[in-house]
């Protein structure tokens, strides 16, 4: 019975005080990370909105996602670095409640929108005759708005069922963010029902959202396999290269953290810095170094940049 326990109004986050002699060094790079994140995340959706030729359903999905990367990196990133340097790293269970939901809301969102991505090279290089129909800017706009609605209507619910009750102590949460695993321990009721079926949701949305890409791509390998011309092979599989290694990487990542033995051991904290904190930061440096097109808009405006020095 939890009658006799303290209801809690706040967290502490353990997160690295546990690594007190390195916390600055960790504070030093991530500070850093999330600066060239933010700023490669920036720089995609300036891009995309200056220059007309990426004015089309590929690059307005891209420009979503990063959107969507950045506010998901400011639920978590700079809360990190104020607590690395803070002697006092407690957060509301409101508040732990918003960064929850915003977390898992927006991580839903990108898994979306990268299964969308699929979706949009699936019609470009299997039906283009079709594709300008079907990818007008409404549908795109309409598709959009679901990721969007599809990732918090998740969230919500996993987020309702984790806080629909109370709170005992000690309130550690033995992580750097409200992590839903992490979380869950604290609750007063039996936590292991909860923490079953938030488990099964997220898994659920994330292999299912995998396992659309993986579909995706196999009409799509089939479809590259039959044309007849080597350039036109490499043409078409140039345009999806960037995006099927961020799927490799992102869904990669996420799986350690949520597809992970509860007895396998590890320090939860360590595991999900990949998650969190690398994937948000490789997404964007991968869809503008492998890019072609992204590479040009980028010479064009520093090139206009550079003529009005001048």
């Amino acid at each position: 019975m939890w009658i006799n326990q303290t209801i809690l109004k706040e967290f502490i986050l353990v997160g690295f005080s546990v690594y007190p002699d390195i916390q600055v060094l960790i504070f030093v790079v991530f500070f850093c990370l999330y600066l060239l994140t933010f700023m490669g995340n920036i720089a995609i959706m300036s891009l995309t909105w200056v220059d007309r030729a990426l004015h089309i359903p590929m690059y307005f999905f891209l420009s979503a996602l990063s959107f969507s990367e950045t506010c998901y990196t400011l639920t978590i990133i700079p809360k990190m670095l104020a607590d690395l340097l803070a002697k006092k790293r407690s957060i509301s269970v409101v508040g732990c409640a918003l960064q929850m939901c915003f977390f898992l809301g927006l991580g839903g969102t990108n898994c979306i929108i990268l299964t969308l991505m699929g979706y949009d090279r699936f019609l470009a290089i299997c039906s283009p005759l079709r594709y300008p129909l079907l990818m007008t800017n409404m549908a795109c706009g309409q598709l959009l708005a679901s990721a969007w609605a599809g990732g918090f209507f998740i969230s919500l619910i996993e987020t309702s069922l984790i806080f629909r009750g109370f709170f005992c102590s000690p309130n550690l949460v033995k992580h750097f963010f409200c992590h839903m695993q992490a979380v869950v321990k604290l609750s007063c009721q039996d936590s292991d029902f909860t923490e079953f079926i938030v488990t099964v949701i997220s898994v659920s949305g994330l292999l299912g959202t995998f396992l659309l890409i993986i579909l995706t791509y196999i009409f799509i390998l089939y479809t590259i396999f039959s044309i007849p011309s080597a350039e036109g092979k490499q043409k078409a599989f140039s345009t999806c290269a960037s995006h099927l290694t961020v799927v490799i990487i992102h869904f990669g990542f996420a799986s350690i953290v949520y597809l992970k033995p509860e007895a396998s051991g590890g320090d939860d904290t360590l595991i999900a810095i990949p998650y969190t904190v690398i994937t948000p930061f490789l997404s964007p440096l991968i869809f503008s170094l492998r890019n072609k097109d992204m590479k040009t808009a980028f010479k064009k405006v520093l090139g206009k940049i550079v003529a009005l020095d001048k």
